[in-house]
Parts: C-alpha cells; structure tokens; sequence
C-alpha cells in the first residue's frame, strides 16, 4: 500500500480504533489509578505525539507531562527517579531499543508502564503493564501516516477518559467525518504544489496544541521532499529566527481559531506586511486565510484541541504531492527504513 492510500485510510482508522478503544481505555484508567506525572519515551513522529500529550493532559487533565532524554537510560546508563510517575513508551512498532530501555527502567523503579503501540506483539508491549492498540493496521510506507493521527487521538481519549466528560468524548466520535471531509479537497493540495517545487528551505509554525503540528509538518517535509524545514512555536520564532526570514520566503504555519489565534494572527500579519512571506497557511479563520498565499480552510466546527489531528492530514498529502513535484518517491525516501533502531 502507498503512502497516498495509507493517507486516505486514514478517516477509517480514527474511527475503528475509536470503536475498539471508547470502554477498553476508561476501564484500563480505572486499574491504573490516579495518575499525577506522566513520562514519555518516544523517538521521530511518536515523540511529535508526546508533544500534543503535553499540551492535552497539562490544559485539560492537569497532569504534568515529561519527555524522556533516552540516552540517560541506554548509554549513560544513569537515569532519573521515576517514583510515582505513569512511565509510557508511544511507538509505531515498538521495538527501538531506547524507548525500551525507558520503560523497563520504569518498570524496574516500581512504575506503571503503559504502551501506545501499533504493535501489541512488540518488544515494547511485552515489557509494559498496560498496552493500547491503536488499530492503524499495517502501514507499509516509510513515513508514518495513519499511525501518527491514531497515536494522537489515543492521547485524546486518554484525556477524555481521566476527566470523563462526555461532551468531548462526542468531539472525538467526530473526527473521522472532519478527517474525511478535509481529505476530499484534494485539489487545493494538487494545484499549491508547483508553487514550492523549487523550495529547498521554509519554516513551520504552530503554537499551543499544534506545537506538534509544526514540528510532524516539518518532518514530512524533510523525509520526503528533502527540504530544510525548521519547526517553531510562533512565540519561540520571534526570539531569533525571525531574522532569517526575507521576501519571498516560504512560511508554513497553522493557526485555528483558539486559545493562540491572536498571537498567530498577530505574527503572520506582521511577516506578510513587513517582510512579504509566501505564507501556505490552515487555518479556520477567515481573516487569517485572507492573508495566505495558499489558503487551506480547515471543516467548521473543529474544536482547537482537536484541530492537530485533523490539520496534519492536508499536510501529509502536501508532502506526498511535493515530492512527486520533485521527482522524488514518497514510498521509498532515500536513507530511510520503517523501523530505526536506536540505542
């Protein structure tokens, strides 16, 4: 199956692995009991999903959440205290050998370990107490898809779960509608294309929840048109970067109505006007797509916290589309392998 296909899939997949999961994951939350710290081992697109985790968990859970430093556990071999945290591993195919060495150290501190995996017969389910499957099925291509937004709506049901509201578990039921929606205006990715085949550099924006965005958008791009494509929050870009920025110079960047818009807005509105940026912006806001050189409208409705899942999509078929543009295969990117293993 191609990396086109697996994109497509990708409305089907949120919905089994909603279907598969609603009463399993508030069940599993019961036997694990509270949960007051969480600590993430994660590598490449999984560690993109930890980053949503952070923001999910922190703004509606008000669980602090903490990114694994892998090397401390397998080539330092002197790893932090774990006590009381719930030590989690979220992995395509759960066998890289540093997130295991995460979880395992977990697991021999005394932790609850838990697994977010597309593989429940991997090394990393087997070492881990609890094990959520997120039904993606078997993705062949080398750059991950249908598994990245599975893994984010998995930390979304997570979310809803540990604050048991219904209302959001209703959002979530709505994604694959949003998701196959968006993935219906395939034209708009089509004919944006020959706009950036001559683009060999770019920044990418996103802020708050699609602080994760950013930096998955700037890794497709990167691993499949080979662009120099650098991820930034919109507050962080301000503290530096933006002196690179030129006429004419490409920003990619999200921006959905919520918590951030204002800042988002603000800071686009001053590129384009100052600094006359080729800006490719989704968004959902009017305002703010009047300003972009290549608009992309986000489905109505769309509540922010779920927009990273549903915004990543016409990304993921912008960089296939790319790639193409520029003669590369998006199904085999040169120097890559669908499992890394790293130590």
């Amino acid at each position: 199956m191609s990396l086109y296909e697996e994109i497509h899939e990708q409305p089907e997949i949120l919905d089994e692995m909603y279907r598969a999961n609603r009463e399993k994951i508030p069940a599993m939350l019961q036997e694990i009991g509270p949960v007051k710290d969480v600590f993430i081992a994660a590598r490449g697109t999984s560690d993109n999903a930890a980053r949503y985790a952070k923001y999910v968990w922190g703004a509606f859970n008000r669980i602090p959440v903490t990114l694994a430093t892998p090397s401390l556990f397998s080539l330092y071999k002197q790893p932090p205290d774990l006590k009381d945290k719930l030590v989690m591993g979220i992995s395509q195919s759960g066998q890289s050998p540093d997130i295991l060495a995460v979880v395992a150290e977990g697991k021999k501190q005394g932790c609850r370990t838990l697994a977010i995996t597309n593989k429940v017969d991997s090394p990393l389910a087997d070492v881990s107490d609890y094990v959520i499957d997120i039904h993606a099925g078997t993705e062949k291509a080398v750059a991950a898809s249908k598994t990245y937004t599975a893994q984010l709506q998995t930390i979304a049901m997570l979310s809803a779960a540990w604050q048991n509201d219904q209302n959001r578990w209703n959002e979530i039921e709505s994604l694959p509608a949003w998701s196959s929606k968006i993935l219906a205006n395939n034209s708009l990715m089509i004919n944006a294309v020959p706009r950036y085949r001559y683009m060999d550099q770019c920044v990418v924006l996103g802020r708050g929840f699609n602080y994760a965005t950013a930096y998955e958008w700037s890794l497709k791009l990167k691993e499949l048109t080979y662009v120099m494509a650098e991820p930034y929050s919109s507050a962080d870009f301000q503290h530096g970067p933006v002196a690179m920025v030129s006429a004419g110079f490409p920003v990619f960047a999200i921006a959905p109505q919520g918590a951030v818009y204002k800042d988002m807005f603000t800071l686009l509105a001053e590129l384009k006007a100052e600094h006359e940026i080729d800006l490719f912006l989704i968004s959902n806001k009017q305002e703010a797509l009047d300003l972009a050189n290549t608009p992309l409208p986000l489905p109505a409705g769309i509540p922010e916290w779920l927009t990273p899942i549903v915004g990543i999509q016409p990304a993921q078929l912008f960089c296939h589309q790319l790639a193409k543009e520029k003669g590369f295969d998006p199904d085999q990117p040169r120097g890559l392998t669908k499992v890394t293993h790293t130590t």
